[in-house]
């Protein structure tokens, strides 16, 4: 999985993008914002359109993933059979 951080929105709807997650972005980069279920998805828009149906489908199925998790359907594994139990994926 990629790096993950947490952020929250001011009062004002303003959002700060943490400092890891800005090593690839620089000073007037456009962002697209774009909601897809209950996520809200950022993205360069140099690289919008070429990733686009990649990054829906990622959203889509890290969405259905969750539900899953929280509807207790998931199985446990530990290290020493991840990646067999991944294959079957």
């Amino acid at each position: 999985m990629e790096d993950i951080s947490i952020t929250k929105i001011s009062s004002k709807g303003q959002v700060v993008i943490p400092q890891e997650m800005r090593k690839h972005l620089q000073e007037g980069d456009k962002l697209v914002v774009f909601k897809n279920g209950g996520q809200i998805i950022l993205k360069k828009m140099e690289d919008f359109s070429k990733n686009i149906e990649e990054d829906l489908e990622f959203a889509k199925r890290t969405e259905e993933a969750y539900k899953r998790i929280e509807a207790g359907e998931f199985i446990k594994v530990n290290s020493e059979n991840l990646e067999e139990e991944m294959m079957k994926w």
